[in-house]
This record gives structure tokens, C-alpha cells and sequence, in this order.
């Protein structure tokens, strides 16, 4: 099961960020490949690119990634949808009587209820929050400021590679739990 993969349909990535390359800029001669991968992910990602030369799993709602202020290493944080806790399903009384909802889907995809689907029922859209450091193995180190906009564009990809593949290590195995303990329920 695939959790985080790059589109390579997407040609678009590439030309972003060559058009765009002075959004690199404050990461550039870094010492560590942290800014500049952060800066790969985001340009990869909604908003900025949509749809995103990185695509995920239905139940990732956002994925980022941050340098951390503590030890500067970075930083990923990932939302996934998330199944009702088991002290809200042990009954489901409370449920009834008011004709609570979940995760409204449209078309396989977990989605925002509409401000219609507000105004008539109470939701309840429970989420989990993954927060964890990923390895700076195989980043590649931050351009230099005299870097040539294809060989920046070819750096952000090769980041945003290497963070795809430690993304999908670490959620992953959390996707694959919360997709089988559906199927058990």
C-alpha cells in the first residue's frame, strides 16, 4: 500500500520551482540540507502546487515539514483521519439522538462537510496527530547560492524523493493499522 508517492505524470514541479527559485533563497550555503528539503516539500505541496507533485494516502489530510528549533533537525508533521476512539463506540446512544456524522466521502476521498451538511447535523471528524524527526540521510546538501535554476529544481526533487521514501516508512505501518482495524469493524 502506497502512503506518500511522487507524481511523476507531473512535469510541473520542476518548472515551479525554477520559476520560483528565489523562494529557496534563504536556504541556500545552509550547512544542513533541513531548510532547503522543508522548502522542496512545501513547493511539492498543497497549496502552493495543486494538485501536488506529492500525493498521499486518503487518510492524510496535510503533511509538512519544519526545522526544529530545538536541535535543528527536521521535523515531520502529518494529520491522518482516524476512526472513532473505543470509549465513543462502546455505544452509540449518544450518536443516535442526534444524527451525528463522521468523515463525509465523495468518491473514496475523505472530505470537508459543506457548510450545508453543517447547517442540518453535528459532526464529529476525529483525526491523529503524527509528530516525529525523520533521518537526514540522503537529502541532499543545500545549493549553493550560485546554483543554476535546473540544477536547484533537480535538488528539490531529489529531496522531496528521499522525503517521500522516509514519510512512508514512518506512517505508513500507522495508514496500513487504522485502514485494517476498518475492515475488522
Amino acid at each position: 500500500m502506497k502512503t506518500f508517492w511522487v507524481d511523476r505524470d507531473h512535469d510541473r514541479y520542476e518548472h515551479l520551482v525554477r520559476a520560483h527559485a528565489g523562494g529557496f533563497a534563504y536556504t541556500l550555503g545552509d550547512i544542513a540540507p533541513v531548510a532547503f528539503a522543508c522548502a522542496a516539500w512545501t513547493f511539492a505541496t498543497p497549496p502552493i502546487l495543486d494538485p501536488g507533485y506529492v500525493r498521499w494516502h486518503r487518510r492524510v489530510l496535510s503533511a509538512t515539514c519544519s526545522r526544529n528549533p530545538f536541535d535543528g533537525g527536521l521535523t515531520a508533521r502529518v494529520e491522518l483521519v482516524s476512526p472513532l476512539p473505543a470509549e465513543l463506540t462502546s455505544t452509540r446512544a449518544w450518536w443516535r439522538d442526534r444524527g451525528w456524522r463522521g468523515w463525509p466521502e465523495l468518491f473514496g476521498q475523505f472530505v470537508q462537510p459543506t457548510e450545508r451538511d453543517l447547517s442540518r447535523n453535528p459532526h464529529l471528524r476525529t483525526t491523529l496527530l503524527l509528530e516525529a524527526p525523520l533521518p537526514l540521510d540522503g537529502l541532499p546538501e543545500a545549493p549553493e547560492p550560485d546554483t543554476g535554476p535546473d540544477d536547484l529544481a533537480a535538488a528539490a526533487s531529489r529531496a522531496v524523493t528521499v522525503l517521500v521514501r522516509d514519510l512512508s516508512e514512518l506512517v505508513g505501518p500507522v495508514v496500513q493499522q487504522l485502514d485494517s482495524d476498518r475492515a475488522l469493524s
